[in-house]
């Protein structure tokens, strides 16, 4: 059994935790982020990683800072960990924190690196319309999500959204880590050094990002309502009111369906299948579940039988 240290934050990074528990290889230390604010109340909340070891019984450490923490890494030396392994942890190991482990840190990045280093891989590969993404377990260096990798595992993107992609990725990481453990232990996986002139960047997604212009074609559109679904969701203005898109399809050229050219932005049609907006390239996009303030998400078809827009509106 491998004395494994475990770090990370948020949702994604408890499926590895659980599965190296299932495994047999329980961490001997989860280190998560410190209990932070939340909500209204601003009532102290704990993060995923740290609610599901303590559920496992791993002892969890929160510092607030890495970089200089002599503390902390005299307490990882004592330790003596074979192996770190680290998934959205959300800070930068230090290389005194790097070279403690004897077999070194390993990092679960949700992207098929060299491609989309960064905060938002997962986003940015929906935004872009890529055809597939995946996950890969590399080896930690000093430089943003550039150690050589060891492994990768793949899925398509198709019409998934960022949420569902979330979900998938954080299993296929965990499934990629069980499989990989046993060469990690030995010493006898391969390492194959990222190619830089391959290199994307994937940063951080802000709610401003997720304003759509219709100008652009459906399908552009449609990609960046799935990429920030469910997070911070794509956005679009009505009647003065800011209207969250959660879903929405490419319906087609106006024309093949009947309908006016027009601005882009303008609603054409209105019925249980969508509400069809003129976009770029003379295409229509059809909204089908939308969100207005103060109210829940709802698909069109349910929001039209008490709701009505005028045809001719326009969004934006």
């Amino acid at each position: 059994m491998l004395k494994i240290v475990y770090m990370g934050t948020p949702d994604f990074a408890v499926p590895a935790l659980k599965a190296l528990a299932a495994a047999g290889e329980t961490p001997v230390l989860a280190v998560t982020k410190p209990d932070r604010p939340k909500d209204r109340g601003k009532k102290m909340q704990s993060c995923p990683v740290k609610l599901a070891a303590q559920l496992l019984g791993i002892p969890v450490e929160t510092p607030e800072k890495l970089k200089n923490n002599r503390e902390f890494e005299e307490m990882l030396r004592a330790l003596a960990p074979d192996l770190m392994v680290v998934a959205a942890y959300g800070k930068i190991l230090p290389k005194a924190v790097l070279d403690i482990p004897r077999l070194g840190c390993i990092n679960i990045h949700a992207s098929l690196l060299p491609e989309y280093r960064g905060a938002a891989p997962i986003h940015r590969a929906v935004i872009d319309g890529k055809e597939e993404t995946g996950v890969s377990l590399m080896y930690m260096a000093e430089a943003l999500d550039a150690g050589d990798v060891i492994a990768q595992a793949k899925t398509p993107v198709a019409e998934k959204t960022t949420e569902m992609l979330f979900d998938e990725l954080a299993q296929l990481g965990a499934k990629l880590l069980i499989e990989t453990l046993p060469a990690l232990a030995a010493g006898t996986v391969t390492r194959t050094p990222q190619n830089e002139s391959l290199v994307t960047y994937a940063p951080m997604v802000f709610k401003e990002d997720g304003i759509i212009d219709f100008s652009m074609p459906a399908r552009k559109i449609c990609c960046i309502i799935r990429g920030f679904n469910s997070w911070p969701t794509a956005s679009t203005v009505y009647c003065g009111q800011v209207m969250k898109v959660h879903m929405a399809k490419e319906a087609g050229k106006a024309a093949d369906l009947g309908l006016p050219a027009a601005a882009p932005g303008t609603v054409l049609k209105a019925d249980k299948t969508g509400i069809y907006v003129a976009c770029g390239n003379a295409e229509v996009v059809a909204l089908t579940n939308i969100q207005l303030p103060g109210k829940k998400a709802m698909e069109v078809s349910a929001w039209l039988l008490g709701n009505k827009i005028e045809i001719g509106t326009v969004l934006g």
